[in-house]
């Protein structure tokens, strides 16, 4: 399992992390989705490494934009 947090501009209250979560949960192989506005991390799990970028581009499509990525 790796875990991922991506450091998203523009969310900016628990509005912003429900949409977040909930586009982000229904990627197939994303698990574990977390948001948090004030912080602007979204962090989630994936079995596979490149689920990532997916992900990355699922909230660049929802009108946010991914400024880092780290994996672990």
């Amino acid at each position: 399992m790796v875990r991922h947090r991506i450091h998203v501009d523009g969310m900016t209250c628990r509005g912003c992390e429900a949409v977040l979560t909930h586009e982000i949960e229904a990627i197939d192989d994303v698990t574990d989705v977390t948001a948090d506005h004030e912080t602007g991390v979204v962090a989630f799990a994936t079995d596979d490494t490149t689920t990532g970028s997916y992900v990355e581009q699922a909230v660049n499509d929802l009108g946010y934009e991914v400024t880092g990525h780290e994996s672990e």
